[in-house]
């Protein structure tokens, strides 16, 4: 089991608001994003019923990647004299997307708290959710800090399922694809994986593209004319996008790394975990700002 820190007593739902956005959150279910709206149009896949969440956690709202995102190789893995054992949990037989993605989270003054490790992650961490709303601008900043005495790889992210199928760009020359079994450099991006223009992403694609500079991706959305520019801090962070084709929804996710990013650490490719010496955080902030044309 993973090891949770015992909760407070938290709400069933907090909402950040401004007279132009509302952004709902569920800490009891993985402090997910349940909705994103602005003036009136929900912006992500937002189920009718909440539980919904619990019995398909990966395909609705946006939820926090920690302490790895995406997809690792689950199995007994050596790194650093400890043993990673990581169970499958999704259907290609990956282990994906980290550990916090549904369990309670700890509401607190400086926002959302949780404290995991174990389940085959050998290493104590805290995950920190802040969210806040300014008019037009959403501002979600996740942190992952060692709690442990030595160093631990560590990844965060933001795993948004984006309603219909917006339009998208992403300002990135070079792509890792496919996402399953990423490999070890990036190529070129060409046709449908070449996104610089703002487009329909085909239905098919599962690729990640390393971020250059701090604007991450656009979306539009033409039958509403609703615009969202997500920025990152770092700027070299990367992109995660997915179109499914048979959820009415694509995933656009910024995250510090690429897929299989603990072996990407032990073989020293581009797109690694981090490694963070104990007591450290490492830190993703994403900023939404929308307007309507």
């Amino acid at each position: 089991m993973v090891a949770f820190r015992a909760m407070a007593v938290a709400p069933p739902a907090l909402t950040f608001a401004s007279s132009e956005v509302e952004v709902v959150v569920l800490p009891t279910l993985g402090a997910r994003l349940h909705r994103l709206r602005y003036r009136g149009h929900d912006l992500l896949r937002t189920p009718t019923d909440i539980d919904e969440h619990r019995r398909d956690p990966f395909f609705y709202g946006a939820y926090v990647m920690a302490p790895w995102c995406n997809r690792l190789t689950p199995g007994e893995l050596e790194f650093a004299g400890r043993t990673v054992d990581l169970p499958v949990n999704f259907s290609d037989g990956s282990a994906i997307h980290g550990q916090v993605f549904l369990a309670p989270w700890e509401v607190g003054p400086d926002g959302l708290l949780i404290d995991g490790g174990g389940e085959g992650w050998p290493w104590r961490y805290r995950v920190g959710l802040q969210i806040a709303v300014d008019f037009v601008t959403v501002r979600i900043t996740q942190h992952l800090t060692n709690l442990d005495d030595v160093p631990m790889p560590g990844g965060i992210g933001l795993h948004p399922w984006w309603a219909g199928q917006p339009q998208v760009a992403i300002p990135a020359a070079h792509v890792f694809t496919p996402n399953v079994a990423s490999p070890p450099v990036p190529s070129v991006v060409t046709g449908p994986l070449d996104l610089r223009h703002l487009g329909s992403m085909a239905i098919g694609v599962d690729a990640t593209w390393p971020v250059d500079g701090h604007l991450a991706a656009t979306l539009f959305w033409p039958d509403t004319r609703v615009r969202a520019t997500i920025a990152v801090e770092p700027a070299d962070a990367y992109v995660v996008a997915a179109n499914p084709g048979n959820r009415d929804a694509i995933a656009l996710e910024p995250e510090t790394h690429a897929p299989m990013g603990l072996r990407r650490l032990l073989n020293n490719e581009p797109g690694a975990m981090t490694l963070i010496a104990p007591g450290e955080s490492l830190s993703l902030v994403t900023t939404l700002t929308l307007s309507a044309d």
